[in-house]
């Protein structure tokens, strides 16, 4: 017999106000967006407050709290246009104006780290700070949003997974997660992906990396802890691709697992895709930091 876990009765909303006439509502979604910048900057503060762990901190606890207004901006304008040319350039190169429409939702992470590769550039230069002890530090808060944001996405019952069959099958309520393959003999019950990637983006990459600074001392070697977070974020976001539902501007009844790009059978989806460089790009920051004395 298969046991169906129902989708917990929570809703989006944390509360709303009706307030002349409009309706102001805090989400789950904001509060793990604001949680998760609030709790990365006191992080970091207590990184650089410990020289022993750098042997030369990157920066001040001032410089730090200067830092987060450039990550806010990063990764809100990377995560929204990342969203529209990765996900959804048809649509949005015909409605540009939508594209800074962020309450409508749509954001993506690997534009959003685009967005604040490029603020930690621009902050490090301006400051005259070294680029990769900054980088290093930002790394080390990066995994600390990702659990928030991605626990978030399971609130709000989106980026569900693939149907299955397995023991802990979830049934989302929203209408579209329904829509199951020809055949399918029960209610459509799914991965709950959001999970997964709370648990390997969030939670299990943030303790390997706190392991490796606290106890390896791996900070000591500017730009290791950027090869550590990319590598790792990149290789579990590839794992779970294979049970998350594609974006649905990529399925199609030729493609039912949504690849953008097809060998025969087998295929990688754009979340794939995206994570390949950031594999690549971690092995390469941390063979450049073996060699640095």
């Amino acid at each position: 017999m298969l046991y169906l876990i129902e989708f917990p009765n929570i809703s989006p909303e944390i509360f709303s106000i009706d307030l002349f006439g409009f309706t102001l509502a805090l989400r789950w979604y904001a509060l793990a967006y604001i949680a998760g910048i609030l709790l990365g900057w006191r992080y970091i503060v207590v990184l650089v407050n410990r020289p022993q762990l750098w042997g030369a901190p990157p920066m001040t606890a001032r410089q730090v709290e200067d830092l987060m207004t450039w990550m806010v901006v990063g990764i809100i304008l990377g995560g929204r246009i990342g969203f529209a040319l990765f996900y959804n350039f048809a649509y949005y190169s015909q409605n540009i104006v939508e594209i800074l429409q962020v309450w409508k939702g749509g954001m993506s992470f690997h534009g959003g780290m685009l967005g604040v590769v490029i603020a930690t550039i621009l902050f490090s230069w301006r400051n005259k700070l070294p680029l990769l002890g900054v980088g290093d530090a930002i790394a080390m808060a990066a995994p600390i949003g990702l659990l928030l944001g991605r626990l978030a996405n399971f609130i709000n019952g989106e980026l569900w997974g693939r149907p299955t069959d397995v023991g802990w099958a979830m049934i989302f309520p929203d209408p579209r997660a329904q829509i199951c393959p020809e055949g399918w003999l029960t209610l459509c019950a799914r991965h709950p992906s959001q999970l997964y990637e709370a648990a390997l983006e969030g939670a299990l990459l943030l303790v390997i990396m706190a392991f490796l600074i606290w106890r390896k001392g791996w900070l000591k070697a500017p730009g290791r802890m950027i090869g550590v977070f990319l590598t790792g974020y990149g290789a579990a976001r590839f794992f779970v691709e294979f049970y998350r539902e594609p974006d649905a501007q990529f399925v199609s009844a030729a493609n039912p697992l949504g690849h953008i790009i097809r060998l025969g059978e087998y295929g990688i989806t754009m979340g794939q895709a995206l994570s390949m460089p950031m594999i690549i790009g971690g092995i390469i920051f941390l063979a450049l930091s073996k060699r640095q004395k």
